[in-house]
């Protein structure tokens, strides 16, 4: 595990890499940003920093400068992809492919900014397709216009929107697409309920596993 500081327009931002081991071949790099109402400490950024280094993956946790300064509320949405855009060379600075991603308002920020970027795909955990009970106030006009090949990993319980509730993807399409992954009974921070047929573990396995095998078929474009 390796960090490094990286100057913003919003402040210092933080990258922390979780890096193959030694003689695994690298295929990309994964950036994954937190929500707002969290950092990287979230299980699902923790679950794939573990599960995908040894497929090849270099793996950026990236925070936030309101987050690295210790602030409890995240900024306007303007300022969040000012500093995802600043942090950028970073990421790609290492010569590979760069699948943007992220959880929650991370998800809204890499999709935002996929296209200019140039990403090479974007990974969206928890999408807030809109607000809690309220509909009407869809975002899905941000998911659809990333414009590279995208997957949106949802727990099925998750309030900001459930799986059945995304517009139909598109994933053959020549403007890239999006699949859906659902996580069976997790709620927006992927966790399951006691009641729940699965386990909190074999809930985070269905997310691995599936980010797993989509990324290397990313990583074979």
């Amino acid at each position: 595990m390796q960090s490094e500081i990286v100057d913003t327009p919003a402040g210092d931002a933080r990258i922390t890499w979780h890096l193959p081991k030694k003689g695994t071949p690298a295929r990309l790099v994964l950036a994954v940003g937190h929500g707002a109402g969290g950092g990287i400490e979230a299980r699902d950024l923790q679950a794939l920093a573990a599960a995908l280094p040894p497929l090849g993956v270099s793996v950026a946790l990236v925070e936030q400068p309101w987050r690295v300064a210790g602030k409890k509320l995240a900024p306007a949405p303007k300022t969040l992809d000012t500093g995802w855009r600043a942090l950028w060379p970073a990421l790609a600075g290492r010569g590979l492919p760069v699948v943007a991603g992220g959880r929650s308002a991370g998800a809204r920020v890499a999709c935002r900014t996929a296209s200019e970027l140039g990403a090479h795909a974007v990974l969206a955990l928890s999408f807030p397709l809109h607000p809690p009970g309220r509909p009407e106030k869809s975002r899905a006009d941000e998911l659809l216009g990333a414009a590279v090949p995208t997957l949106v990993v949802q727990g099925g319980n998750d309030p900001f929107g459930k799986p059945a509730e995304f517009p139909a993807g598109s994933a053959g399409s020549p403007g890239g697409g999006h699949e859906l992954l659902e996580v069976p009974y997790g709620d927006h921070s992927f966790a399951v309920p006691k009641r729940a047929t699965i386990t909190q573990d074999e809930a985070l396995n269905v997310l691995t596993d599936g980010v797993g095998k989509w990324i290397r078929s990313q990583s074979a474009r």
